[in-house]
């Protein structure tokens, strides 16, 4: 009888739970099957400073949790919460849980730097769904993490219905931010809740560089965190050259 795949379990702290399932149902059926994804969520309501500041006691509570189900890595989803602390404070949060629990983790910040570093990006654009105050401290942790921020804007929408939002009408505002701000070896978003995932490939051949998408991002780490490096075709240059990860440093 020939011997049985080892499982990897890969558990998620995610921010909210907008859409009525945990996880990235598009690309989460694309992993290897030897990967078994749980989930866990923080249902934050607000989207607010305020409301990020005060998670971290819960996240950790969150991801200790997970203990139970003996995880090979923990990726602490949503990257305000993580982002406010700034890229050091992140690193060292990060790297405590680490050590406390004995799991690898990775933060969504912590991921899109990767992933950016990966595909040998130094200047970037970033858009979010977020106020200006808290793209200041997105644009202050990305300078922290070595990157020329040449603006990150904001798209003018109540939180809770970001994920109704038309990916055309998304794909048209980035092009046009990209097109105020030129320059850009990548554009960023940041922020899951926006579906635009089946478009990733018209954005990145309208404006001629990468896009960094937290769900291809998500997946591109988790696959080579575990050993894996399976490309997945249709949603953009990471997935689909699967780059290599490097050396994963606390900073």
């Amino acid at each position: 009888m020939a011997e049985r795949e080892r499982e990897f379990v890969v558990g998620s702290v995610w921010p909210t739970n907008r859409t009525g399932t945990l996880g990235d149902n598009e690309l989460d059926r694309r992993l290897p099957p030897a990967i078994r994804l749980v989930h866990v969520t923080m249902d934050f309501q607000e989207g607010t400073e305020e409301e990020f500041a005060r998670s971290i006691p819960g996240y950790e509570a969150k991801a200790a949790g997970l203990m139970g189900e003996k995880p090979d890595l923990i990726r602490v989803l949503g990257a305000p919460p993580f982002m406010i602390l700034g890229f050091d404070g992140e690193s060292r949060v990060i790297r405590g849980w680490e050590e406390k629990y004995g799991v690898p983790m990775f933060t969504s910040g912590q991921n899109h730097v990767r992933a950016m570093r990966a595909l040998g990006v130094k200047r970037l654009l970033g858009g979010t769904y977020l106020p200006d105050n808290l793209n200041n401290i997105f644009a202050q942790y990305l300078r922290e993490a070595g990157f020329d921020v040449i603006a990150m804007e904001g798209m003018d929408a109540p939180f809770h219905e970001v994920p109704n939002i038309p990916a055309t009408d998304i794909a048209e505002h980035l092009k046009q931010s990209f097109r105020r701000h030129p320059g850009a070896e990548a554009l960023y978003l940041l922020g899951s809740a926006w579906k635009v995932l089946d478009v990733l490939e018209d954005i990145e051949d309208s404006v001629g560089v990468p896009v960094i998408y937290p769900l291809t991002a998500r997946s591109w780490e988790t696959q080579l965190r575990l050993g894996f490096r399976q490309p997945i075709t249709g949603y953009g240059r990471l997935l689909s050259e699967m780059p290599d990860l490097g050396p994963v440093v606390s900073a």
